[in-house]
């Protein structure tokens, strides 16, 4: 990637990065001010098909950000995977939904747009702006009572890609394809039905159709990156940090961090299901090797500023073949137990009279030690106690702040 900095914090410092944040607030209200998004009577006639002007403004303010976030990752500038994509609750997403959009009718406002019309001090939408907050309130105090409904239907980040099986340029390309011809329709519907004439200079809509149209061709033609090209750009930085040996964690500092309750420890054993059987340490969680890839999507939303994930195989090469995987694709805080099982198993396991070691194992990434039964976590070595170790270690694990979700849409 791009060797730009992680946030806009560590570019322009905490107030710096506050000012942008006001900035970009600010245009972004003045642009819905400006297209009429202040008017209640304006908004409310999106639903009778005289007035399009909600649908055209919105809907090419996320052709273009799609454009353009997805061009920036095609050419390298920007990874994806750093940017929050809600998760998706569908029945509760849809239930939701409904509700919002008759509520969109009866006030004429959406959330956003009503604050945008509470700062032009227009009665209506301070009304509706206090609505939405007591709403909030009342949504506050009695989740228990659906909380079940309000998490079920569980789909993670899903995307149009996920959901169609097709590649990124090609849903981009449909998108686009299908605004466009919104757009069109609504400009007849307005005068059909709204009595509105025919917009004037054609020529700069159908320029800026033709250039929204081209950045998605582009988009398609230069395809996105796979892991393989992420981890290529990442390699020069992140094989020196394996050759280094700062992200192989000794078994001591990962107890140590199992114990600590400010941290969340997320263990991976990428192992096949035989030796995970035979041993494993406590609440480690398998993830064969070949599985990794697939279950990226759901370790980024279950990452967090205080979330470890330690992957983990019999020696480390298995291992360090997923923490590739992870870094490639921006999962955060991953290490390598250094040493694997086996070395885990000599830290801990030395005193257990069940465990016998290997005089001469056979093969890579091999466990070396012989199990009277396929126990799994029931060794005592699986789940040893932090309070009967000292253990000298250098410790290597270093937290990294997560992006966290943002808002977006009217919403």
């Amino acid at each position: 990637m791009a060797p730009f900095p992680l946030s806009l914090t560590q570019l322009l410092g905490h107030w710096g990065a506050y000012v942008v944040y006001l900035l970009i607030g600010f245009a972004f209200g003045y642009v819905l001010e400006i297209s009429g998004f202040a008017i209640s009577t304006k908004l409310a006639a999106q639903f009778y098909f005289k007035e399009m002007t909600v649908l055209k403004v919105m809907f090419t303010g996320i052709i273009v950000a799609m454009v353009l976030i997805f061009a920036a990752t095609g050419l390298g500038l920007l990874d994806y995977n750093l940017i929050w994509v809600n998760p998706t609750y569908l029945w509760p997403g849809i239930v939701g939904g409904l509700i919002m959009g008759v509520g969109f009718i009866i006030g004429g406002f959406c959330p956003g747009t009503s604050l945008v019309s509470a700062a032009t001090l227009k009665i209506d939408g301070i009304f509706f702006a206090l609505g939405g907050l007591f709403g909030i309130f009342l949504f506050g105090e009695t989740v228990q009572y659906f909380e079940e409904f309000w998490n079920s239907s569980y789909y993670g980040r899903l995307t149009l890609m996920d959901w169609l099986n097709l590649p990124t340029g090609v849903v981009v390309v449909g998108v686009v394809l299908m605004a466009l011809i919104m757009f069109w329709g609504g400009e007849q519907l307005e005068q059909m039905i709204g009595g509105k004439d025919k917009p004037q200079h054609r020529w700069g809509r159908r320029a800026a159709a033709a250039t929204i149209l081209a950045g998605a061709v582009l988009v398609l033609i230069i395809g996105q990156p796979t892991t393989q090209d992420k981890w290529t750009r990442l390699a020069p930085e992140k094989e020196a940090l394996l050759a280094a040996r700062t992200v192989q964690i000794h078994p001591g500092e990962l107890l140590a961090n199992l114990a600590d309750d400010q941290v969340k420890v997320v263990m991976l054993d990428v192992r096949d299901e035989a030796d995970y059987n035979l041993f494993h340490i406590r609440r480690a969680r398998h993830l064969p090797l070949d599985q990794v890839q697939a279950a990226i999507p759901e370790l980024q939303l279950e990452a967090a500023a205080n979330t470890v994930f330690v992957v983990m195989s019999n020696d480390e090469t298995a291992a360090t073949a997923a923490w590739k995987l992870l870094v490639a694709e921006s999962v955060p805080n991953v290490y390598i137990l250094e040493g694997g099982l086996n070395n885990w198993l000599t830290v801990f396991g030395h005193d257990d009279p069940t465990l016998q070691q290997t005089p001469t194992p056979s093969g890579d990434d091999r466990l070396h030690y012989i199990f009277a039964a396929a126990l799994g976590d029931r060794y005592a070595a699986a789940d040893p106690d932090a309070h009967h170790y000292e253990l000298e270690y250098t410790p290597k694990i270093k937290l990294q702040m997560k992006r966290g979700a943002s808002g977006g849409g009217c919403g």
